[in-house]
């Protein structure tokens, strides 16, 4: 199997990146090429989600090119989101730990509440004020 990539950009300061296919050894230099164009178009502070649905496989050499969009998203005051891990995929990802829990959903708007719940806390508007 491939690996192909659809980016759907919400806003400048959100864009959604579909990964389908196999993020592997053979596949993973494609991802990179492709971050050097997408990334720069994210605005300063802004978010990165990787949909991971249909995500079939990741080795460690995908993973490498998941850390370095989310370390270039840091280093930019962003932050780099996985949504809707296959099990074997969220699989690898617990057990290298390469990702906070907090950072892995379920879905679209268990995504959506998480960082509403964020904005309003930092505005003050949470009567919860836990994360």
């Amino acid at each position: 199997m491939t690996f192909s990539l659809k980016t759907e950009s919400e806003s400048p300061a959100r864009t959604t990146l579909h990964l389908h296919g196999r993020l592997d050894a053979q596949t993973f230099n494609d991802f990179d090429l492709a971050m050097l164009d997408v990334l720069p178009r994210v605005a300063e502070g802004g978010t990165v989600v990787l949909d991971l649905s249909a995500l079939d496989y990741i080795s460690s050499a995908g993973l490498r090119s998941i850390a370095k969009i989310r370390r270039s998203m840091r280093a930019r005051g962003g932050h780099t989101l996985l949504l809707n891990p296959q099990p074997q995929v969220r699989k690898v990802f617990d057990i290298v730990k390469a990702v906070p829990v907090n950072e892995v959903f379920a879905s679209a708007q268990e995504m959506d509440d998480y960082l509403d719940h964020i904005q309003r806390q930092i505005t003050g508007n949470d009567p919860a004020g836990m994360v």
